[in-house]
């Protein structure tokens, strides 16, 4: 009996046993389909995403500049077709016999090879190198014609920037090349789309425009092995070209610009006395920009560096100059404004002024006799300037200089080399050298010598709101032609239209039109000193100023010697200058010209104003109708 139950219960054990083990079964199983059905279903587009990123690979490729154009549509930087020469590692059969075959064909040195063999040991077998960014069309069609005999090489076609008129624009446009860390790091979006290869401005325009031009990038997806390898390409997505940039610049202007400056140190600028279009700022000599796009190699690198002219210096923004005679029409307009003097106030020039016991010379050994304020002007009486200058003092002249422009940046927002300049005052000089002004310093500066210091531009922008009435002008180099804004671009050709800015900067139209008929005597009566340079056709006709700008305070001996230009070691030469407007009965253009070490304005600079204008009033009518022709389609 006992027995029995024994059995039962060792049955009861073993069927709960069985049960507890079966439901644990089922449960598992229950779980593990669960399980897989989520996997299956639920999260099917997770994991297959995951799995194509470790199957698929993207591939940026570097963006397409947008293009610069001038005011005409011309382009001045764009982009060219460019042939490059790949080799891909794990193609190639016999490294070393490739090597010594591509130094036959492309003539490459040792110190390439070397390169090439030290990039091979870095990358993977699959990755490419680059033998040479920018073959010649002959050297790429050496390749392909014995690509047979070259296995692994492969030639490439792409994309590289270019400046079609070489050194012409590059002080406005500045150039690209490759970024260093730094630049890409301050730069977002040039660090959210960097690629090895791509290119970014460095200076100029290129480098303020960077985030309109630089574009966006293509891109290739490919399908990879598991060791990363491409397999084959699936996709490739078009990027977009960056923006269109169109300036006001006139490439016929700039290139005659050009030609005048040839083989001088100088500046020529050119400018819109209504609108403040620049229609040209020529800074010489200049170096052609293409030479950096790949790397530029030391030997012209040297050339440029040291070049004695200094052709890295934009002279037209960064050229800190005395203004010589040029500033004498602010020095008059100020003093008839300040009512110091009137168009019948004369002096006697005798050559020479004492003060305190220190003689300030006129340009003229033996003077110019008694003159009035336009006689003053027409022969740049440095006597006359003297005595004004001493009646009206550093301090008001100051004002008037300050709001025609001297001593402030002109293209600041487009050009971080832009210099500001100087035009000094009483507090100036106290707050700056800790000492304080002497009235000898009030002559000077009344004949633009002493601690004034001016760039081209400024000196074009004051000419330019003498020539327009007196009113304030803002430069520009950009035409606004913003297809997102047309209301705005609306009511800037209103504007335009108008001809005449709102901001006045005189007290009395009178006195501007007394400057305005110096400045035409100076230039177009007898004993003027730019009479030799005059138009007589009033199409042409123009007004303006010379300038000389000495610098090196000239000896006794050396004034006594007199000697010719020539005679005068180069770098103690007077810069010349010559500021002017036209056409004279109805004024559009005003330009600045310095010649580094020219000696005199009249003689050096003045001339060309002669040429520039015949130019750019001719292109005047061209210009209106491309204007009218936006103004139709706007």
């Amino acid at each position: 009996m006992i027995k029995e139950n024994l059995g039962i219960r060792k049955s009861d054990i073993i069927n709960r046993r069985m049960f507890i083990i079966g439901a644990a079964k089922i449960i598992i199983f229950t779980g593990i389909v669960a399980r897989l059905f989520s996997l299956q279903i639920n999260e099917n587009k997770k994991y297959l995403t995951l799995s194509d990123k470790n199957r698929i690979r993207e591939w940026k490729l570097p963006p397409t500049r947008g293009n610069i154009v001038d005011y005409f549509g011309n382009i001045i930087a764009g982009n060219l077709k460019v042939y490059q020469l790949h080799i891909i590692p794990e193609q190639v059969e016999n490294f070393n016999y490739l090597l010594v075959r591509l130094k036959t064909l492309l003539n490459l040195s040792e110190k390439k090879i070397q390169k090439i063999i030290n990039l091979k040991n870095k990358l993977k077998p699959w990755d490419s190198i680059i033998v040479s960014e920018n073959l010649s069309w002959s050297q790429f069609l050496k390749v392909n014609n014995y690509l047979y005999d070259l296995v692994g090489v492969k030639p490439v076609m792409t994309i590289s920037r270019n400046y079609p008129f070489n050194e012409m624009y590059t002080h406005v446009l500045g150039y690209v090349s490759q970024p260093n860390e730094e630049e890409i790091l301050e730069n977002k979006i040039v660090k959210e789309r960097f690629v090895p290869g791509m290119k970014i401005g460095k200076l100029g325009l290129e480098k303020t425009l960077e985030n309109q031009l630089i574009g966006t990038n293509a891109i290739q997806r490919y399908e990879v092995n598991a060791y990363g390898k491409r397999i084959n390409q699936l996709e490739y997505q078009k990027g977009l070209q960056g923006s269109k940039i169109r300036l006001t610049v006139d490439t016929e202007v700039q290139k005659l610009s050009a030609q005048l400056l040839s083989n001088k140190a100088g500046s020529i600028s050119v400018m819109d006395i209504y609108t403040g279009d620049i229609l040209a700022m020529y800074s010489s000599p200049s170096y052609d920009p293409n030479l950096f796009l790949f790397g530029i190699s030391q030997d012209d690198w040297q050339l440029i560096r040291n070049n004695p002219l200094k052709p890295l210096i934009n002279k037209t923004l960064s050229g800190l100059y005395s203004p010589g005679s040029t500033i004498k029409p602010i020095v008059a307009l100020s003093a008839l404004e300040n009512n110091i003097i009137n168009p019948n106030f004369k002096v006697k020039c005798t050559g020479k002024t004492e003060l305190y016991g220190q003689t300030f010379h006129c340009w003229k050994e033996k003077g110019h006799g008694f003159v009035s304020l336009k006689n003053a002007m027409k022969q740049s009486c440095d006597t006359y300037f003297y005595e004004i200058a001493r009646l009206l003092g550093v301090d008001r002249l100051n004002v008037t200089a300050k709001k025609f422009g001297l001593g402030e940046k002109v293209l600041g927002e487009y050009f971080d080399t832009e210099k500001r300049g100087l035009f000094p005052n009483t507090n100036w000089k106290k707050n700056n050298l800790g000492r304080g002004w002497v009235l000898g310093e009030t002559l000077i500066t009344g004949i633009g010598q002493g601690y004034t210091q001016t760039t081209p531009l400024q000196l074009c922008l004051m000419t330019a709101q003498i020539a327009n009435g007196g009113y304030k002008i803002k430069p520009k180099i950009i035409v606004n032609n913003d297809p997102l804004n047309l209301e705005d671009a609306k009511n800037s050709m209103e504007l335009q239209s108008l001809q005449k800015p709102n901001t006045r900067l005189f007290n009395d139209s009178r006195n501007i039109k007394i400057i305005q008929e110096a400045m035409f005597s100076s230039t177009n009566e007898q004993f003027g000193t730019s009479y030799r340079s005059r138009i007589d056709d009033p199409k042409y006709q123009f007004a303006g100023k010379t300038g000389t700008s000495q610098v090196k305070r000239i000896s006794k001996r050396e004034r006594e010697l007199d000697l010719k230009l020539e005679q005068i070691p180069y770098k103690d030469r007077d810069h010349a200058l010559y500021i002017a407007y036209g056409p004279y009965k109805n004024p559009r253009y005003a330009l600045s010209i310095i010649v580094e070490h020219g000696g005199s304005g009249s003689k050096a600079a003045a001339p060309m104003a002669k040429e520039l204008f015949k130019l750019i009033i001719d292109r005047d009518e061209l210009r209106d109708k491309q204007s009218n022709f936006e103004n139709i389609n706007i």
